[in-house]
């Protein structure tokens, strides 16, 4: 499995509750400019609409070769394809106050491109702090431990 693009922020600003794996739908152009790299997720955010999953504003870099009738379309929504029972799960989690669903990366899965999105909360600032502290604080034990083992 490779990553082709991820959304770091998401894990500094939201708190993880479940993760999902989802195809999604792509044109031919788009599938080419993912699997290069020219993919961002930053922005990305999927709505729930009609018992389906959408992925908006997800940017896809245009490909050289694409028609020319559809250029200006590289924040299109997409269609993600999950089963009866995700979208289900999905669809409770967000009837929670305070829940929402972000993309955490794009990647190949058997040669196809996968989208892994999480149900999440939104973290508050002190709670990003405290985070941001926790993984210092180990950091440090860790680069301690090393030094100690090859003295």
């Amino acid at each position: 499995m490779s990553t082709l693009a991820s959304n770091k922020h998401a894990y500094h600003d939201y708190e993880v509750l479940e993760e999902f794996e989802a195809g999604i739908a792509l044109r031919g152009w788009e599938v080419k400019s993912v699997k290069n790299g020219l993919a961002s997720l930053k922005e990305g955010h999927v709505t729930l609409r009609g018992g389906e999953a959408f992925l908006l504003n997800a940017y896809i870099n245009p490909w050289p070769g694409m028609p020319t009738e559809e250029r200006g379309q590289e924040l299109r929504e997409r269609k993600l394809l999950l089963n009866h029972l995700e979208l289900n799960k999905l669809q409770k989690g967000m009837s929670i106050r305070g829940n929402t669903l972000v993309p955490l990366d794009m990647h190949l899965f058997r040669n196809k491109v996968k989208l892994k999105l999480a149900l999440v909360r939104g973290r508050k600032r002190y709670d990003k702090r405290a985070k941001l502290k926790e993984q210092d604080q180990k950091r440090a034990l860790e680069r301690d431990i090393k030094q100690f083992h090859l003295k």
